[in-house]
């Protein structure tokens, strides 16, 4: 039974792999500054070893006795405002993990397959203002603004990695819809009070993807020693912010909701620099990944929504609309 050591093992996407690669017959060794004695009891296959990426500590039989090692840490980009200490919070947070993680494998007999480091399309920034602009690739050089510089310094600081003859893939993942949190959770919030709130004009696109076609792409990754380098994770269709807006709402709600415009002047009021991101268009490519070999499962929208809202409905014991 091979071993894989989860960094941000307890966040939305960290939960849901563990439990894919649970299900897939993996051990799952999850690193946190606690030690979860509690939920040890909950699945033979999930474990907790201790780190502590500020004291840069780490449990090294972790090291030792992994396959893979999956880096999900990073304090959350959308939890609060953009401070100039929320900043270096969010830098330092993934950028001090990999100093972390490098140090244990520098320093600690191991037997590590490959490293599949998280990372985002905020590397990207905005569409170019062109009449036909095309999508981002991988290729693309990293954005001159804060997500773009954090990207860029975030992926810099694993690629030691490389120099250990370890494989090492970057994922570069969108917007992950859940009914676990995240994006999709508030974009729901306005729509149970009948109200489609679109943001700004609606027109910025949206490079989304379900939860479950993520973890895949992470099991898909680990389990093929042909992939590496970076991949872009979002689904094959993007849509507008309105379009995403609309489709949650016809499906929560069918015809009984008003479509309302929140302003940007609004957006900006209230989530300062923040605003940027959500009135931002990014178009990405996910080309790269599907050569390889991936396949979605949730390619569109509506496929997405329609299995989210299914599965939700089942959990609270609601017909489907």
């Amino acid at each position: 039974m091979a071993k894989v050591i989860i960094t941000g093992g307890t966040g939305l996407i960290g939960k849901a792999l563990s439990a894919l690669l649970v299900a897939k017959g993996y051990q799952v060794i999850i690193l946190s500054r606690r030690a979860f004695l509690k939920d040890r009891k909950k699945s033979p296959n999930i474990d907790y070893a201790q780190w502590d990426i500020e004291k840069q500590t780490i449990d090294t039989s972790a090291i030792r006795n992994a396959d893979y090692i999956i880096n999900l840490a990073g304090a959350g980009v959308a939890d609060e405002r953009w401070t100039k200490k929320r900043k270096k919070e969010i830098l330092e947070s993934r950028t001090k993990t990999s100093e972390l993680l490098i140090r244990a494998l520098k320093h600690n007999p191991n037997k590590i397959k490959a490293v599949i480091n998280s990372s985002a399309i905020g590397w990207y920034g905005a569409d170019p203002v062109v009449p036909n602009p095309k999508t981002f690739i991988e290729t693309e050089p990293a954005a001159a603004d804060f997500l773009g510089e954090t990207c860029r310094a975030w992926e810099e600081s694993i690629d030691p990695v490389k120099e250990l003859g370890i494989r090492l893939v970057k994922i570069r993942t969108g917007i992950v819809l859940s009914n676990a949190g995240g994006a999709f959770k508030e974009f729901r919030k306005p729509v149970k009070f009948g109200i489609a709130a679109i943001l700004g004009n609606g027109k910025q696109i949206i490079s989304w993807l379900h939860i479950d076609d993520i973890c895949r792409i992470y099991l898909f990754a680990l389990e093929n020693e042909s992939v590496h380098g970076i991949y872009n994770a979002v689904a094959p269709k993007p849509v507008s912010n309105k379009e995403l807006t609309i489709q949650i709402a016809k499906i929560e709600k069918g015809n009984f909701s008003v479509p309302l415009h929140v302003p940007s002047f609004l957006l900006k009021m209230v989530l300062g620099e923040m605003s940027v991101e959500v009135l931002k268009s990014t178009t990405v490519n996910c080309e790269k990944i599907r050569m390889a070999g991936f396949n979605f499962i949730f390619p569109s929208i509506e496929s997405a929504l329609g299995d989210l809202l299914k599965k939700d409905n089942s959990q609270n014991n609601l017909p489907a609309q």
